[in-house]
């Protein structure tokens, strides 16, 4: 599969896109490419998709009157964000909006339980897990969590994203007390998997069934936020066999119209398991904008659009992506260090003209690397100029 320049057919010219930020913001130049127009849902005038969308409608990502008037614009929705309101949309979908992919996608990965359950029935391996729906007894809630073992991970089950409601819990009498601090909402409780690497992959699917699969990669995470991507990962045939043959199961099972991110954990035995997944853009997949033939984003607004998907191949021997976060440094700094990184060979730098505030994903730079280059090394290189000279553990 090669992308090709050829519009869109007419039955699908206006892309909605639910969600302003980032996600959305890239896939501007991948719409002009391939003769797309689109309108954003998104609260603020500010948000980066705003400018480069061809129309927006201001309204939070979960507001159905928003997206109702969102529909009324466009041929197709898809999203950057999958924090919607599934049952309010419903009747929109009854009366034939065409959301890509389709809300039961969405309404899956809303409740961890609900993804759990999922992959359990269509045999993906998960981490062994309990389910806390809120009303157990303190007794229940030690039992289930001695029953998995310590430690062990407790993650709210809805609208957690980069690292924010999950916990790590290293002894009983820690239990009760993160509970509370969730002010004992619904949770998921997981065994804690001592992984040797954290693996992700990106995969798109059209609704005539076509599959690209992109390359298996390695994620490393800081407070549970992504630092770097290395792509491909280090990583033996079996298991990027396997990372393949889980990601195409997903894409099927779901019969995702789209680009979903699959990410798992690698343990020390060369298992793989599922840990989550995003029906959409990622930032596991950012590398793919400079180091693959199509990139995500353009892969997504191709599924959606019924364009036939692109390659996903690299177009470069290996690639690192680093995710540039707000420091508690002046904005004068943060430019300083944006000069610095704007020199490095190879790379390509992405400000999301975002506020500043520290811990906010603010922008990422890929650089493309030969044959023999060491990309911890890279990686390294690039989070001292960003971050200070102490690199993270590989």
């Amino acid at each position: 599969m090669t992308p090709s320049t050829a519009h869109a057919p007419s039955s699908i010219h206006r892309i909605g896109v639910i969600g302003g930020g980032q996600l959305a913001w890239m896939m501007g130049p991948a719409a002009q490419r391939l003769g797309l127009e689109l309108v954003v849902q998104t609260p603020s005038e500010a948000d980066p998709a705003v400018a480069m969308a061809q129309s927006a409608v201001l309204a939070p990502v979960a507001d159905v009157a928003g997206t109702t008037a969102l529909a009324d614009q466009c041929d197709v929705i898809t999203f950057e964000n999958e924090f919607i309101d599934c049952a309010g949309l419903q009747p929109l979908a009854d009366r034939g909006v065409r959301f890509r992919p389709r809300l039961e996608v969405l309404n899956l990965v809303l409740d961890k339980r609900h993804q759990r359950e999922f992959f359990a029935r269509i045999g993906l391996p998960n981490p062994r897990c309990a389910v806390l729906d809120g009303a157990e007894s303190e007794a229940e809630l030690h039992q289930r969590a001695a029953d998995l073992g310590f430690p062990l991970v407790m993650k709210t089950r809805r609208l957690g994203y980069d690292g924010y409601g999950t916990r790590v819990v290293r002894a009983p009498e820690e239990v009760l007390a993160t509970w509370d601090s969730f002010q004992r909402a619904p949770v998921l409780m997981e065994e804690f998997v001592p992984f040797t690497k954290e693996l992700a992959i990106m995969v798109a699917r059209s609704a005539t069934g076509d599959i690209a699969l992109y390359p298996t990669v390695e994620t490393v995470q800081v407070n549970q936020i992504c630092r770097r991507v290395v792509a491909p990962a280090a990583v033996s045939t079996a298991v990027a066999d396997t990372m393949t043959h889980l990601g195409r199961t997903l894409a099927e099972q779901l019969e995702l119209v789209g680009i979903v991110g699959m990410e798992c954990f690698l343990t020390q035995d060369d298992r793989v398991l599922v840990n989550e997944i995003a029906p959409r853009t990622h930032n596991s997949g950012h590398y793919s904008l400079d180091a693959c033939a199509t990139s995500q984003f353009e892969q997504q607004l191709r599924a959606v659009s019924d364009l036939p998907l692109g390659s996903p191949h690299l177009t470069c021997a290996q690639a690192v992506m680093v995710n540039l976060l707000g420091l508690a440094e002046s904005e004068a700094s943060h430019e300083q260090k944006l000069a610095q990184l704007q020199q490095l060979p190879q790379a390509t730098l992405y400000w999301y003209n975002k506020g500043i505030r520290p811990g906010r994903k603010l922008g990422h730079i890929t650089q493309r690397l030969e044959s023999g280059t060491d990309p911890i090394a890279a990686a390294e290189a690039i989070e001292a100029l960003w971050y200070g000279p102490n690199p993270i553990s590989s």
